[in-house]
């Protein structure tokens, strides 16, 4: 499939504000190539018009990702994803830590590959769904958003790894079921989460299964001695960690938790969770 006119969409929002100076990089560069592109910010296109060009380029972390396939989920135009936000997990899986240069150079020469991605009620995540902790990480991220992404972040994980309280989380797969508190429960797509942690490591974004890693209730000293564990994704063996992989997932709360899907933040107790094999195309 070759690449002949380009939707870029940036998000002005991520990153503080760098998405801008990166499109108008990327246009530059296809202009050099003789490759028209449009250049999309603030007003995204509508359906119709995102499938007028032959490939889309997003620019931000995986919040803008998740905004994007969340908007367009029948996209069947071969995708590119250009690090522009706090988190920028799900790039990382896609090109690894290149520079935007050998980025560029790496999707021109790209094939489009199939990925998979995951449906949370009526919702889509491509990296990952963190229920109870996760999500109140994002909830207390959002009142220190003038920190700064990477700060406020660790800022909200140490705050919580001191107060958080578990919640009993009954989780049931085809043919096993937990019912119990736990500090820990994810069902991801891709290995890497809360920019950096290596929270499934064996996880793969298209064998057509979601890895469901879950961590049982620990005191205070427990969780500050094994985060740097968890962080480097050596705890998989460990006692009080479960990790699945599966195609669904249903998942029942006593009260409702803030849960965060690629990092975007919605509260319920009650998840439906499945995988969506080969739903989008990327060059990577």
């Amino acid at each position: 499939m070759q690449i002949k006119s380009i939707a870029i969409l940036g998000n002005p929002k991520a990153g503080k504000g760098k998405s801008n100076h990166i499109a108008n990089w990327l246009k530059e560069k296809l202009h050099t190539k003789n490759i028209p592109s449009t250049v999309y910010s603030t007003n995204w296109p509508t359906e119709n018009e995102l499938n007028t060009f032959s490939d889309c380029w997003i620019i931000g972390g995986d919040g803008t990702i998740n905004y994007f396939i969340n908007n367009y989920p029948n996209c069947k135009l071969p995708l590119a994803l250009f690090n522009g936000g706090t988190g920028n997990d799900f790039a990382w899986k896609l090109y690894g830590s290149i520079s935007i240069e050998s980025k560029f150079e790496h999707v021109m020469n790209a094939s489009p590959k199939r990925i998979d991605a995951g449906k949370v009620n009526q919702y889509l995540f491509i990296n990952c769904l963190g229920i109870g902790f996760d999500g109140e990480i994002v909830q207390s991220m959002n009142a220190i958003r003038f920190l700064g992404g990477v700060i406020g972040y660790q800022l909200a994980v140490l705050y919580k790894i001191i107060t958080f309280k578990e919640s009993k989380i009954k989780i049931e797969t085809t043919d096993e079921q937990w019912d119990e508190k736990f500090l820990l429960a994810l069902i991801v797509n891709s290995p890497r989460a809360g920019a950096g942690f290596y929270i499934a490591p064996t996880a793969e974004i298209n064998d057509g299964a979601l890895n469901m890693v879950l961590c049982k209730k620990m005191p205070v000293w427990k969780r500050l001695f094994y985060l740097p564990i968890i962080k480097k994704g050596k705890h998989l063996h460990y006692p009080f960690i479960i990790h699945r992989l599966g195609k669904q997932f249903s998942i029942d709360i006593k009260k409702e938790l803030p849960i965060q899907m690629d990092g975007e933040l919605f509260h319920s107790k009650r998840l439906n969770v499945e995988i969506l094999p080969g739903q989008f195309l990327f060059r990577y």
